[in-house]
């Protein structure tokens, strides 16, 4: 299955690139599109629609201000949505991050912190682990991947306070 991410500008570009790397790091295939709630609403809605036809298991949507991309993209699929709140000069992401969060009942979006692509990216890859044990394999290695760096980190302060 294939991950959808969905910005609402081009300028989201750097926010959401580490979440595309981190998607191809562990072999999942990523089509990034720019699309805006406000702007294409009919272009956002009709990718959603199709969006699980054209085998996408999860969609991220990028989105700062207003943020209303992942909501207008939750109401028109039954496909998993995330939202990356996109931090904006304005209310420095809070804006995006109630936005995203505040969605009425009925249109689930979860959301990750305001340009926590990274954290997109493995919740995606988590949902799709749920049917693909390789998927799941590479998380728990991951997992472990980080526990060791913290132990490493851990040891190294240790030796430094002796």
């Amino acid at each position: 299955m294939k991950v959808a991410i969905v910005m609402g500008s081009d300028s989201d570009l750097p926010v959401v690139n580490p979440a595309i790397a981190r998607l191809n790091a562990f072999g999942v295939t990523v089509e990034a599109r720019v699309m805006s709630a406000h702007r294409t609403p009919g272009a956002v809605a009709e990718f959603a629609k199709n969006a699980a036809g054209s085998g996408f298991g999860v969609i991220i949507a990028a989105a700062g201000k207003a943020a209303h991309l992942a909501g207008v993209l939750a109401a028109h699929t039954t496909l998993p949505v995330i939202g990356i709140p996109v931090k904006s000069s304005a209310l420095d992401g809070l804006d995006a991050l109630l936005s995203t969060v505040q969605m009425p009942a009925g249109v689930p979006v979860a959301a990750v912190a305001i340009d926590g692509a990274q954290n997109a990216a493995l919740l995606a890859i988590q949902i799709l682990a749920l049917s693909d044990p390789v998927l799941a394999d590479r998380l728990v290695a991951l997992k472990r991947e980080m526990e060791e760096e913290v132990a490493q980190k851990d040891r190294a302060l240790q030796d430094a306070l002796r």
